[in-house]
């Protein structure tokens, strides 16, 4: 399946201010090389864009990669592309405040996740959708979740099959996670700061690791950031 116009750019080329990719995983024992990903200011452009990027977390962490993209930027297509080529268990990055807005509470009270992933209650769109599981069902309610001018939290049905996750408010400063850097990814791309993450898996059904994440973001032409030069990134910049 190659992937829609808005998932990627042409080639996954690196920006100009980078180097040219190498083959991947060039590095001492075939690790990562650095010019195997992308700048920030890249992926940026490409979620301001309408574009996915696949974000990584540290290897002593998940050591896995994410599709994210602006959750107001949702197109079934984006949908389509992310649910066959992840777990399938798309989930929402979101601001404290916006999900208090839209009173959407924690799932549950006692929180037992081993990265103390912040869940809050399922959902759905309440109109426009037949059963909230298809791609064009579940891109309609993600595009609400992150459309700031949509206020009542009676535009959407509970539960569903979206998960909205409580992100921490200084987004990666404070956690470094997939949920802050979805926020802080498209609050930094001059949007609503609010993005659809999910994590990308192999044919096989296992997790998509670093030299793999970098395979599948060339393939598709996708930009591939990793959350560590995000946290540089805003450090650097004050952002």
């Amino acid at each position: 399946m190659s992937p829609p116009a808005q998932i990627g750019l042409v080639n996954g080329a690196r920006s100009p201010a980078g180097n040219n990719h190498p083959s991947v995983g060039d590095g001492a024992n075939g690790a990562p090389h650095a010019s195997d990903f992308n700048t920030i200011e890249s992926a940026l452009e490409a979620i301001r864009n309408g574009k996915a990027v696949v974000v990584m977390d540290n290897e002593d962490r998940e050591n896995e990669g994410d599709l994210i993209f602006a959750a107001e930027k949702a197109t079934p297509e984006l949908l389509a592309f992310t649910i066959r080529y992840s777990s399938g268990y798309i989930c929402v990055g979101m601001h404290p405040d916006r999900l208090d807005e839209l009173d959407l509470p924690l799932m549950v009270k006692e929180n037992t996740d081993p990265l103390r992933t912040q869940y809050t209650v399922s959902v759905d769109a309440a109109e426009g959708v037949s059963t909230g599981i298809s791609a064009a069902d579940r891109a309609k309610t993600i595009h609400i979740l992150g459309d700031y001018n949509v206020k009542s939290p009676s535009l959407l049905r509970r539960p569903g099959h979206v998960l909205p996750l409580r992100a921490r408010k200084n987004g990666v400063l404070e956690r470094g996670g997939h949920t802050e850097a979805a926020i802080d990814l498209t609050r930094l791309a001059g949007l609503s700061p609010a993005g659809a993450l999910c994590e990308l898996v192999n044919d096989d059904g296992t997790m998509k690791r670093r030299n793999d994440c970098i395979a599948f973001a060339r393939e598709h032409g996708l930009k591939l950031v990793t959350i560590s030069d995000l946290v540089a990134y805003r450090r650097l910049h004050n952002c």
